[in-house]
């Protein structure tokens, strides 16, 4: 069993729409299209849920009925939610298209800029037997919610806490630049990077390269490359990589915080890296083979 994890970031509803052929610009394209949970963080939350691992979420929602409906599905899965709400600031939406393996997301982040550190600070304090604080970037991305997010990092070295990081994504990394957010970041225990966030943070390299250049500032690195596989360094010279089941995909959407769970549980339960590898991703290929971003009931 892993100790128990807390995972700081985001709470959305997802508007996932799968498109049945290219997006049509300026006209129409069918899709089939479901509301559900999301965020990366409460995605992650859940899929480490669904493995058994005891897991507290801490984020925070919109006074409203979307919030506690987020809130409640958490609940049902058995994620302890420790989750702050604003009057006056709605729910976190994001719309996500996907096609073709790829997906599009435009969001609405909400109440999730919201998020405080003296919020993160009393969660902590009410968790006691926590081992690993898990960070979602989106967090440190924004400005409003960036303080949350630091205090988060330093809370969990003050308390002896492991911590990993998830990059989050591309295009916000580019706008704060990698310098700075490494410095946000250094000394993590793990860092989680597709090969676009890779890319942004590293350059480009090849992907062992990348993550090896990325252990100067944490202590491993995993970069996640979709249906290649993934590739593990750390500090101590260890060079892993693994290929990616393969499976019809149906959907993408969350398959990065379903790897990102199970790298995790496996990780701290004692696991190598070719073991933790493994189990990452048979929960990748998991997810994208249904539609929406938490695990099946």
């Amino acid at each position: 069993m892993s100790p128990r994890i807390v995972v700081v970031g985001d709470v959305i509803t997802d508007v996932v729409a799968v498109l049945a052929g290219p997006l049509a610009t300026g006209s129409d394209t069918a899709a089939g299209i479901r509301f559900s949970g999301g965020g990366q963080a409460a995605n992650t939350a859940a899929w480490l849920a669904a493995q058994g691992s005891p897991v507290t979420l801490v984020a925070a929602t919109g006074d409203d009925e979307t919030g506690r409906e987020r809130v409640a599905e958490l609940s049902r899965v058995g994620v302890t939610c420790a989750v702050q709400r604003h009057e006056g600031y709605p729910t976190g939406t994001v719309i996500v298209l996907a096609h073709g393996g790829e997906r599009t997301m435009i969001s609405q982040r909400g109440a999730n800029l919201r998020l405080t550190a003296g919020h993160v600070d009393r969660a902590l304090a009410e968790v006691p037997d926590a081992g690993h604080l898990h960070l979602s970037a989106y967090t440190l991305l924004d400005a409003g919610s960036r303080g949350a997010g630091l205090r988060a990092l330093a809370a969990a070295r003050e308390q002896g806490l492991t911590t990993s990081v998830d990059a989050a994504s591309a295009a916000p990394l580019r706008r704060v630049g990698a310098a700075t957010f490494l410095a946000w970041v250094r000394d993590v225990d793990l860092l989680l990077v597709n090969s676009d966030e890779a890319t942004v943070l590293a350059g480009g390299l090849d992907p062992a390269a990348q993550a090896r250049a990325l252990t100067a500032a944490a202590r491993r690195v995993v970069v996640k490359r979709g249906a290649a596989g993934a590739v593990w360094v750390d500090r101590a010279g260890t060079v892993e990589t693994a290929s990616a089941p393969g499976v019809p995909v149906v959907d993408v959407t969350g398959a990065g915080d379903a790897f990102a769970a199970g790298l995790l549980t496996a990780w701290l339960a004692g696991a190598d890296a070719r073991s933790a590898l493994a189990r990452a991703g048979d929960l990748g290929a998991l997810a994208v083979s249904s539609v929406g971003a938490r695990p099946a009931p």
